[in-house]
């Protein structure tokens, strides 16, 4: 029995659409990279092919955040993409590094505990103790992989690593080279190595960077959607793919229905309505995208399952409840206040006030 990947990488999951503007390209490409900056912004953004192919669109956002993304990964400095949970940092990070490179699999996770080996290299500690130092006992890091073979590594969480493991990039990054004091050798770093981090600057436990390594990045910092459309076109393009994975007749959420989530999690963002009449609690949870896309899926799944495919208010509403005690049990008590000042207005809403109103 064969086994399917729950989640394959972006070159595995969009490979069609890679192939088809590798195939299409009429403009130069940098040394080593799988296709033109041109091309990879097409990748990113959607568009169509002159072979007719289309290419799906992977960022809803600004088009001149992905150029200056691109360009930095032309240059000599590390792309670090900074912003709160929800803003694709990963999601670019990943599809960046699959239309680049063609291998998104260089992965390091940051947390807390991580070792500078992780960022380095390390030892097969049986082989060192029994012949010392040598290549064979020598385990390299994602990091060394992509110098050696002139790729992109991805890292994760780069403020969730203290400082003083952060810094043992600082070589890597300005010199792009990696010493190997035990052999006496250095890596050096081939044409196409970088390297895309990804932070998020306002959540708890997090490290500072050094202003030291910081110069070395480019910082991108990634916006939040700038409309209620946008923002919804994400959520849409989101939960479609996911339920691709499923291979799942989930029900539709109705466009209604995804307007009013969207509106309410923008509302309570930002502390007051679309039409800044009203002024309301601002809620500390990052009411984002992802969230949005997160919830939407369980309901639809839990619909499709437990309540005849019918997707309603009353399925969805505990769904945003749990995800708000998860933070703070201070944010239900927003919630109601917004329920009770703004949604039981609202002719069109009273599905979702009544919804609220049982369970808080």
């Amino acid at each position: 029995m064969s086994l399917e990947i729950v989640r394959p990488f972006a070159e595995i999951q969009y490979a069609k659409e890679l192939e088809a503007l590798v195939r299409n390209d009429p403009y130069p490409k940098p040394k080593s990279w799988k296709m033109s900056p041109i091309s990879v912004l097409t990748y990113l953004m959607g568009g169509t092919l002159q072979d007719g192919s289309v290419i799906s669109t992977k960022y809803f956002g600004f088009r001149q955040t992905m150029e200056l993304a691109i360009a930095t990964l032309l240059s000599d400095r590390a792309l670090l993409l900074m912003g709160i949970p929800g803003t694709a940092k990963t999601w670019v990070s990943e599809h960046l590094t699959a239309a680049i490179s063609g291998d998104s699999s260089l992965l390091i996770q940051g947390t807390t505990g991580i070792h500078e080996d992780q960022l380095r290299y390390g030892w097969n500690y049986a082989s060192l103790i029994s012949q010392g130092p040598s290549e064979e006992a020598l385990i390299p890091s994602p990091v060394m992989r992509a110098m050696n073979d002139g790729r992109i590594v991805r890292l994760e969480e780069l403020t969730r690593i203290p400082t003083e493991i952060q810094d043992a990039l600082m070589t890597i990054l300005s010199e792009k080279i990696l010493p190997i004091p035990e052999l006496k050798k250095h890596v050096h770093a081939k044409q196409g190595f970088n390297l895309i981090a990804t932070a998020n600057d306002q959540d708890k436990g997090i490290y500072e960077m050094s202003a030291a390594l910081k110069r070395r990045f480019n910082i991108i910092t990634m916006p939040l959607p700038s409309s209620l459309n946008e923002e919804m076109n994400i959520v849409q393009y989101r939960i479609q793919d996911m339920q691709k994975m499923l291979e799942i007749d989930l029900p539709e959420i109705k466009n209604k229905q995804l307007e009013q989530l969207v509106t309410l999690f923008r509302e309570l963002r930002q502390g007051k309505t679309l039409d800044g009449k009203q002024k309301v609690r601002a809620s500390k949870a990052h009411l984002s995208p992802a969230e949005a896309i997160s919830i939407v899926h369980h309901a639809r799944i839990q619909s499709h399952y437990f309540n005849q495919n019918k997707l309603t208010p009353q399925i969805i509403a505990p769904v945003i409840v749990h995800t708000l005690r998860q933070v703070d049990s201070d944010e239900t008590i927003i919630l109601q206040e917004y329920n009770e000042a703004v949604l039981k207005k609202r002719a069109d809403w009273k599905e979702w006030y009544q919804a609220f109103k049982e369970l808080l």
